[in-house]
């Protein structure tokens, strides 16, 4: 039998000479200090602060000396009185069939503030079932939001009257879809409708959100009782964001093409003008839901790969329309998307592109010698490899040249180049290879072209502008809000692609018409001057009045001829629109 060994009095003491927690070390390192009568720097230093942590620790005992170290232990219950009423309270109120959120409320009433998580807790310890969805006369009594008339163009009201919205702009695009016949194009191309919301209404409400920038169509709800965008899509009240949602996922994949063609025509009638050069790029809207079939793709604004879907825009470089889109696209096809838009283009003008910017991974060898063949001119990036570059930094000094790029506000305006002729696996033939360095980055740039006479500074220079293709689709995903999946309207990827393939064009069509500068002007500068204006609406027996307030920018729309429109809109049974500014 063992016996054990007491305590010896030097380990007694170090129970307090060396603190076990940092509450205990603030109080013994105090102690020293004020009471064993230690210097600062002593004191701070036996018990391990820094001289400063010290001092503001002395500061603090002396602004609350009654500061407590020791905490008091009582003797009670083992289960606080408190929580065992809030579970009968919680309980109570679950067998009047209140939510978890109804409970939460009313025990703040009564003082208690606890969460809704906890809530959940002890209704799951005690066995509760989640309840069933219950009507509102089931439901607590409480202030709740008003509810919109249900959308029905039949009940349109085109009584004499007059109102005010802050979506007066959106009148400004009226002329154009009442001229290019929307519903004729939409009635042709098999989009879905109903008696209530036809197929023109229901296409029109969606594009007056894409085309007033509203953050993906999060605030729909909060637009139902503004009746400017009801009368712009003809109907009596603005859709609700389920009817947004369902409506985009009746739409047969089929009728996208048909609709993109004849828009693309109409837009021509009206005068946008087209363009003999095209940037064309891929761009990944990320997917965060758990569908197996989502493949995924590179996020560049990310840096890394993820589930999303594979979206092709090609843009007028001249014009920076976006005239063709596809979301459609599976990994397996993607090489081969350039080359549908090619037969896009000539089904729709007679003739291939002139001209085609891509990057670097966006097709094969083969397809670009299918476009040599067809005459058609690119410029891509090759991409570089280890071997590559060995090679390139293995040229002498005097294969080098050194050139000045033209109209270039940037530091690096001499670059040094190497212009090669060279051939690749897949490609029938020469093709031009251009080594660009001294441009600011760590490795040259290398570029391929088909175009064997044009001078290395126009080639250099229009490759540059290529970024407007990628500063287009940020501005497609930012102010045109394609890029979000998850809001509270969820749309098909193939319905928003076509919308903002129609916003971005009237955007266009309209900074045509001001001219002035906006030509080049982004869509969110056009909307920032010209769409975002409140308006007074007068509906008359014969006629719609908008009179848009006082604006800076109005005298530019006015020397552009909308205050002289004459146009009716079919489905306002044919008022005449009136623009009146100022």
């Amino acid at each position: 039998m063992s016996i054990r060994q007491p305590f010896k009095i030097t380990d007694l003491a170090d129970v307090f000479l060396r603190p076990s927690n940092a509450t205990h070390r603030q109080y013994e390192a105090l102690r020293a200090y004020f009471v064993d009568g230690l210097s600062s720097a002593e004191a701070a230093k036996r018990f391990g602060y820094t001289p400063g942590s010290f001092r503001v620790l002395c500061h603090e005992l002396r602004q609350n000396p009654k500061r407590p170290f020791f905490r008091e232990t009582s003797r009670g219950p083992s289960k606080a009185p408190k929580k065992g009423r809030i579970r009968e309270m919680v309980i109570e109120h679950r067998k009047q069939n209140l939510s978890v959120y109804d409970i939460c409320d009313l025990l703040e009433q009564s003082g208690h503030a606890i969460s809704p998580a906890y809530v959940s807790r002890i209704l799951k310890e005690e066995g509760f079932s989640k309840l069933p969805r219950r009507g509102d006369d089931e439901r607590l009594h409480a202030t709740r939001p008003e509810k919109a008339d249900i959308a029905d163009v039949n009940k349109l009201n085109l009584s004499e009257r007059s109102f005010r919205t802050k979506f007066g702009g959106l009148f400004l695009f009226l002329p154009y879809l009442a001229d290019m016949g929307l519903d004729r194009m939409l009635s042709q191309a098999g989009f879905p409708g109903s008696k209530m919301v036809p197929s023109g209404c229901a296409i029109r409400a969606l594009l007056a959100l894409k085309l007033f920038g509203s953050a993906r169509h999060s605030h729909v709800m909060s637009y139902v009782f503004d009746e400017g965008p009801a009368l712009f899509a003809g109907l009596n009240v603005l859709p609700k964001r389920s009817f947004l949602t369902e409506y985009s996922c009746r739409i047969d994949p089929s009728c996208y093409p048909t609709l993109m063609s004849r828009w693309f025509d109409a837009m021509n009638r009206r005068g946008l003008r087209r363009g003999d050069s095209f940037d064309v790029d891929f761009h990944t809207i990320p997917y965060h839901g758990d569908d197996a079939l989502v493949e995924k793709h590179y996020v560049s604004k990310r840096s890394r790969r993820q589930k999303g879907i594979l979206a092709f825009v090609a843009q007028d470089a001249g014009t920076r329309v976006f005239c063709y889109a596809n979301g459609d696209i599976r990994k397996e096809d993607q090489k081969h998307e350039v080359l549908s838009f090619v037969d896009f283009w000539k089904q729709r003008t007679g003739k291939y592109p002139e001209e085609i910017i891509f990057d670097s991974q966006l097709t094969t060898h083969v397809n670009m010698s299918t476009l040599n063949k067809w005459g058609i001119q690119f410029i891509t990036l090759r991409r570089r490899s280890d071997k590559m570059l060995r090679s390139i930094h293995g040229e002498p000094t005097s294969a080098w040249r050194q050139i000045e790029l033209d109209n270039i506000a940037r530091a690096y305006r001499r670059p040094r180049i190497l212009d090669q002729t060279i051939t690749l696996d897949g490609y029938d033939g020469k093709i031009r290879q251009i080594v660009v360095a001294d441009l600011g980055h760590p490795e040259p740039t290398i570029l391929l072209t088909n175009q064997m006479t044009r001078t290395p500074v126009k080639l250099i220079g229009r490759y540059a502008q290529r970024m407007i293709i990628e500063n287009g689709i940020a501005d497609g995903i930012d102010f045109f809000h394609m890029d979000a999946l998850s809001s509270a309207v969820a749309m098909k990827i193939n319905c928003d692609l076509q919308l903002t393939l129609m916003a971005g064009s009237l955007y266009r069509l309209l900074a045509q018409t001001i001219g002035h500068g906006y030509r080049r002007a982004t869509s969110r500068k056009i909307f920032r001057d010209f769409i975002d204006a409140s308006a007074y609406v007068m509906i008359g027996p014969r006629d719609v009045t908008i009179r848009f307030q006082k604006r800076a920018h109005n005298p530019l729309l006015v020397e552009a001829g909308f205050g002289k429109i004459d146009c009716r809109i079919p489905w306002l049974e044919n008022r005449r629109l009136c623009l009146v500014f100022g």
